[in-house]
């Protein structure tokens, strides 16, 4: 009850820095100018590829689909951003004013003091592609309607879905959600690792960034291709498979155990700094 308790405290500690909220009002305004293009833009190109493919229309031009198109679009390169700036601030920021001296004074562990910071962050990933999820399908029920179901096609990974039911592609797409906010988790733990070391937040915003993007080109650079399952960002999208009508659960539970295993990695590796750091001088 004790750490309920305090991981309530540093959720509230979190929210309530202003740069919290900058990625939730992002994903809104992008949410809406996509949709707006989608459908006085867009609409025309989609029955063009529905006939080409002989799909339904209602499937290419439904809210599920554009909810899929949202968050897979944007997360990775728009969310990463805002993923990497709230978890280089956790710690780092509170050692640059000072905040971090006055919490070690108090009889709780180095150890204990990560961990609820790493929680937090944690929450924070993952609630946050949820409500992306949420309000980008709000969004496209009221701009489009609730008839359709979901159609997904993704030729990187070599996947064509189509759901014509719409319980079962609702329950598929919020489960991808789900899927994609752990795999987002790599990039927190990034951002948390560097906020372990001696540097600015910002700086550890950066760094976690420079690593992400470096991996995701190249994972795509042609003459890569052969060995695309060593690079972190392949396995963070291998999200999708969840949306496969038979889905590969061993190659899903390879990829998530590999992830688990870099993000338990990156925390240990910045215990371990920051246990060996002085904050008295």
């Amino acid at each position: 009850m004790m750490f309920l308790h305090q991981l309530r405290g540093e959720l509230r500690k979190l929210f309530a820095r202003k740069r919290t909220y900058i990625g939730y009002v992002v994903f809104l305004v992008f949410e809406a100018l996509l949709l707006t293009l989608w459908v006085h833009v867009g609409r025309d190109q989609f029955e063009a590829l529905a006939k080409r493919n002989f799909v339904p229309v209602e499937l290419l031009s439904s809210s599920l689909t554009a909810t899929y198109w949202i968050m897979g679009f944007s997360m990775f390169l728009l969310g990463s951003i805002y993923f990497a700036l709230v978890s280089g601030d956790i710690v780092a920021k509170e050692t640059e004013d000072g905040n971090m001296r006055m919490v070690l004074s108090r009889p709780v562990s180095r150890l204990r003091i990560l961990i609820l910071k790493y929680c937090a962050v944690i929450i924070y990933t993952v609630t946050f592609v949820i409500f992306v999820g949420i309000t980008g399908y709000s969004m496209a029920l009221l701009a489009m309607g609730a008839e359709g179901g979901l159609f997904i096609w993704n030729p990187d990974m070599q996947i064509l879905a189509i759901y014509p039911n719409r319980d079962e592609a609702f329950w598929r797409l919020f489960m991808g959600a789900c899927f994609m906010g752990l795999s987002m988790c790599v990039v927190s733990s990034l951002g948390f690792f560097f906020s372990c070391l001696k540097i600015k937040p910002a700086a550890a915003s950066v760094m976690a960034l420079s690593v992400f993007f470096i991996d995701f080109v190249l994972q795509n650079i042609p003459f890569l291709a052969d060995y695309k399952d060593v690079f972190i960002t392949y396995r963070m999208a291998n999200w999708v498979y969840v949306l496969q009508e038979q889905i590969p659960w061993a190659r899903i539970t390879e990829s998530y155990s590999i992830l688990m295993g870099l993000n338990i990695t990156l925390f240990t590796i910045g215990w371990m700094v920051f246990q060996s750091r002085d904050f008295k001088t």
